[in-house]
């Protein structure tokens, strides 16, 4: 199987992992060409699979460019949260991860692509306690993994504050006050194991769920229920499903995209026609 193999130049798995993975996939009979994340804004070679390996923020990039190629995705896991894998079921043991990804006879999923600012994401996008949480545990990521997540959320939910905003689904108005929390999603999946639940990847629509600003104490429920996936379930928190999503925040506010921390203006979220197959273990 031809294959283009996307590795992050930059990451702590790229520089590491980098040589393993191309002997894994070589191994099984793989003709791979390796390219890294900045090649991607070029056309890419003739192959029929697109390989990534790296973290959540490194995946839009690379489903949108097997978008534009019209190849399947596969998804190795070499990041901290890994959320985008976790959430389709993806093997966690890197050998398995790279049999499955030159598997000719894998199933695909098909998954969509949001996009904001240009740029595009797989899992969700989400301002207020996320995005805290996300900086407090970047300097720990290294020591504690995913753990590190748990750390800054428990820190951001103790002394975050909450954030104003003004949140309209194609185009009207369905969530305008103070929340703790707003998630974008597409998958649905951040933060090391949580996810808004109540998502579809075949309906072509954003899903926006809010969690208004009230008691510090309420946010341990809502923790609990991000975790269990089902915080869409909650008669609490506002959910709505539209092709376009417009959140007005103050100018300093961050976003958590895909891991990524982003200033975004404006927050405009759309998806990407036709989104991505990617390749699963199942049907």
């Amino acid at each position: 199987m031809r294959i283009a193999l996307v590795t992050n130049r930059l990451s702590g798995s790229g520089r590491t992992d980098g040589d393993r993975i191309l002997t894994l996939l070589t191994d099984r009979g793989a003709d791979a060409q390796v390219l890294g994340l900045d090649d991607l804004d070029q056309p890419l070679p003739d192959v029929e699979r697109l390989v990534v390996a790296g973290g959540d923020g490194s995946l839009g990039v690379a489903a949108q460019a097997a978008h534009r190629a019209g190849v399947p995705l596969a998804v190795l896991a070499t990041g901290t949260a890994n959320d985008f894998a976790t959430a389709l079921g993806l093997p966690k043991d890197l050998a398995d991860a790279c049999a499955l990804a030159v598997d000719p006879d894998a199933p695909t999923q098909h998954r969509e692509i949001g996009l904001v600012a240009g740029r595009p994401y797989v899992n969700a996008a989400a301002a207020g306690l996320s995005a805290v949480a996300s900086r407090l545990a970047k300097p720990h990521k290294a020591r504690l993994g995913r753990f590190a997540y748990v750390f800054g959320a428990l820190r951001a939910g103790l002394t975050a504050p909450h954030t104003p905003c003004r949140v309209r689904c194609d185009g009207e108005t369905v969530f305008d006050g103070d929340a703790w929390q707003l998630v974008v999603a597409v998958s649905g999946a951040f933060g090391g194991g949580s996810n808004i639940g109540g998502t579809r990847h075949d309906d072509d629509r954003l899903d926006v769920a809010v969690v208004p600003a009230g008691s510090r104490l309420a946010l341990v429920r809502h923790g609990y229920h991000m975790r269990r996936a089902m915080l869409t379930q909650q008669e609490d928190v506002p959910h709505h499903r539209g092709r376009e999503i417009d959140v007005d925040v103050p100018a300093a506010t961050e976003f958590n995209v895909d891991g990524d921390l982003r200033r975004l203006e404006p927050a405009r979220f759309t998806l990407l026609p036709g989104g991505v197959e990617v390749v699963t273990p199942g049907g």
